[in-house]
């Protein structure tokens, strides 16, 4: 007997996080949850066998709630995948942007959008668990003032209609996605796989340069490295970063006992192969 695999995802069957998942899990069943804490917290407790969340856009950068849902429980990445993304503004009805008076989606998306919003300076800007979510609410508003950035699946699936095509301030956009578990894959290795970590410095001049510098003697590709504040701290950081290969090769796994003696802190998020834009 196949076991039952339950893969939860942030929004209903209209949002991004919907299509990731069918890419990462084609056979599983889909568990739509309101929100990113809400994966985070089903796949922790085992109320599904994999959460799937959005954690980097190639125009916004980092979705730094995923970031830190990582650095505040214990998930792993074991997947990931890259899914092209076209913001449209849908609405009840068509409007004239001078007119919109509420804007909602996902503040991703809100921040990949830059060029449309300069063009409604009136209009409130409200911020959405995810774009799917935010089309749904205008769709329960029934009010043609309100508007929101979500997908052509999300305008769809609530009955919408498609305002303004492509408002994304970049027509090739794409959205990163990782697939979380409460284990962490040993298998596999090489360049095409990738390996997320994060670490905490000493709060003295250099100790980011000396931290990374194993990586370049060693050969290794840093692929990402990103900055977020350490709660409960003023102005102190930890730096999230992923590199191009595997703990168990002979030099990515060198040069991060190197980097280990030399920080503070030093977390591995897990190591997966590396995914693809379709």
């Amino acid at each position: 007997m196949t076991a039952r695999v339950l893969v939860a995802y942030a929004g209903g069957a209209a949002a991004h996080g919907a299509a990731a998942s069918e890419r990462l899990f084609p056979e599983a069943e889909l568990l739509p949850l309101p929100n990113f804490q809400a994966v985070a917290q089903a796949t922790i407790t085992g109320e599904s066998s994999f959460g799937v969340l959005a954690i980097e856009s190639s125009l916004a950068g980092p979705v730094v709630e995923t970031h830190d849902l990582l650095h505040d429980s214990a998930l792993s990445i074991v997947g990931e995948t890259t899914i092209p993304i076209r913001h449209q503004l849908v609405g009840n009805a068509e409007i004239a942007l001078e007119h919109v008076r509420i804007v909602r989606s996902h503040p991703s998306a809100l921040e990949q959008c830059r060029r449309l919003l300069d063009g409604m300076p009136r209009a409130q800007r409200i911020a959405a668990a995810t774009t799917a979510d935010a089309a749904g609410q205008v769709a329960l508003a029934g009010d043609a003032t309100q508007v929101a950035i979500a997908s052509d699946r999300a305008a769809h699936h609530y009955g919408l209609r498609v305002i303004a095509s492509d408002v994304g301030d970049d027509s090739d956009a794409y959205t990163r996605f990782v697939s979380l578990a409460t284990y962490t894959r040993i298998d596999g290795g090489g360049n095409t796989w990738r390996t997320a970590f994060s670490f905490v410095t000493d709060h003295r001049a250099g100790a980011l340069h000396a931290a990374i510098e194993p990586f370049a003697r060693h050969g290794i590709d840093l692929v990402q490295l990103v900055s977020r504040p350490l709660p409960r701290t003023s102005w102190r950081y930890r730096f999230d970063a992923v590199l191009a290969g595997h703990p168990l090769d002979d030099q990515a796994g060198q040069a991060l006992a190197e980097v280990r003696e030399r920080v503070v802190r030093l977390r591995i998020f897990g190591s997966y192969p590396a995914g693809s834009a379709s």
